[in-house]
């Protein structure tokens, strides 16, 4: 079978230029395909492409992806009904009957990009999660909208063009509201040191002055990423990046904090979700407050910016607990660190989620939101005052803008 018309559709990624487009539009390019990328967060519906396409991929990487595909799909069906639907990324597997409700034949996850040919070929997959080690390809961005189009740094008084790229995927734990969990199962997967710098030496070559890792964990292979930072550092001396890292691995790879920073490390992202020892428990996170507070003690001594992100809102907590929060950011001067959306955020239960596993989570539960994509739950208590803040935080947004 000849090359197909392939567009390769994202409509989500935190403002980062999708790896998720670049990855699989080269293996598809190398495979003979012809391919368009459409970025929908800053660029518009390629209509003729769309039109002329023989297949159509959405990538679906986490929630507010999958719902504004819930959008798109409409007008995409609208302009081509003879074009074959494809998704793939974490959120497709675990929303495989909303996915074939609205028109999609073809479902993939965890290492997708070799399905995705298989797919372009003509081969009839439905739902495939393949957790295979791969060769990668150097991903491909032609196409795609430039760096200048995202999110850019904003450190110590200057501003930086941001790439962005992955060195790994998956995750080696088990976290219960984690959703890479229920796609990988434990098991990660990393992206040769070669293609990632290669990579990177594309970006750069397009302006980028400062890389985001995207992996789940950058220590999750701890050889691995200084493999690849170190080799970064000594090709691009001036190029900043930052990593996303569990608490758990900050402790156990403390002496690897000093080679982040020399290498160029600005800040590391870590999903602390709680104080509370027995919120972290049920979310079976790996730490406790005491962990919290000596990784980031580690962390000041080594002059590494630590970026913690929380879950403030949950079923089990109260007006007593959310104070203590707070008391705590004042407490341990990360009030200025923390973003203000990181006080409204509430615990989301999608498809799939292990917290699902737990007897005392299913009894609060209600039926599946299809629209919401996520199982609601309530606190009486609290929910108010998490939509007031909420509604807070939009509104100084808005008078921002």
């Amino acid at each position: 079978m000849g090359g197909v018309r392939v567009v390769l559709i994202s409509t989500y990624e935190l403002g980062r230029q999708p790896f998720g487009l670049a990855s699989p539009a080269a293996w598809l390019r190398a495979a003979g395909h012809e391919v368009t990328v459409a970025d929908l967060s800053c660029s518009h519906l390629p209509a003729p492409a769309v039109t002329e396409a023989e297949m159509i991929a959405f990538f679906l990487p986490m929630h507010t992806a999958t719902r504004l595909f819930l959008r798109v799909v409409e007008r995409v069906r609208a302009l081509n009904r003879r074009a074959r639907l494809c998704a793939y990324g974490l959120y497709a597997p675990l929303n495989e009957a909303l996915l074939k409700r609205a028109g999609v034949d073809t479902i993939l996850g965890g290492e997708f990009e070799p399905a995705l040919v298989e797919a372009a070929g003509g081969s009839r997959l439905n739902v495939n999660v393949s957790l295979a080690r791969q060769q990668f390809l150097v991903p491909d961005r032609t196409g795609l909208p430039p760096l200048a189009a995202y999110a850019q740094l904003v450190a110590n008084g200057s501003t930086r063009r941001v790439g962005y790229t992955e060195a790994s995927r998956g995750c080696k734990h088990r976290c219960r509201h984690c959703p890479v969990v229920p796609v990988y199962q434990g098991i990660f997967r990393v992206v040769q040191a070669d293609v990632v710098l290669e990579d990177i030496r594309r970006q750069v070559a397009a302006g980028a002055e400062h890389i985001t890792f995207g992996d789940p964990d950058f220590f999750n292979g701890p050889g691995h990423a200084v493999a690849v930072v170190e080799g970064l550092h000594r090709e691009w001396p001036a190029l900043s990046y930052d990593v996303t890292i569990k608490i758990e691995h900050l402790l156990k790879h403390r002496d690897l904090l000093p080679r982040l920073r020399e290498t160029g490390c600005l800040f590391v992202t870590s999903a602390v979700e709680s104080l509370d020892d027995a919120v972290l428990e049920r979310l079976a996170k790996g730490h406790t407050r005491a962990d919290f507070e000596e990784a980031l003690r580690l962390m000041r001594r080594e002059g590494l910016p630590m970026a913690p992100t929380f879950i403030p809102f949950t079923p089990w907590t109260t007006a007593e607990s959310y104070r203590a929060f707070l008391r705590a950011l004042r407490e341990l001067d990360l009030a200025d660190q923390v973003s203000p959306i990181q006080l409204a955020i509430r615990l989301l239960l999608p498809e799939g989620s292990l917290l699902l596993e737990l007897p005392e989570v299913r009894r609060m539960i209600e039926p599946f939101d299809p629209r919401g994509l996520c199982y609601p739950w309530r606190n009486p208590e609290m929910d108010a005052l998490c939509a007031k803040i909420q509604e807070t935080i939009k509104r100084d947004e808005r008078k921002r803008a």
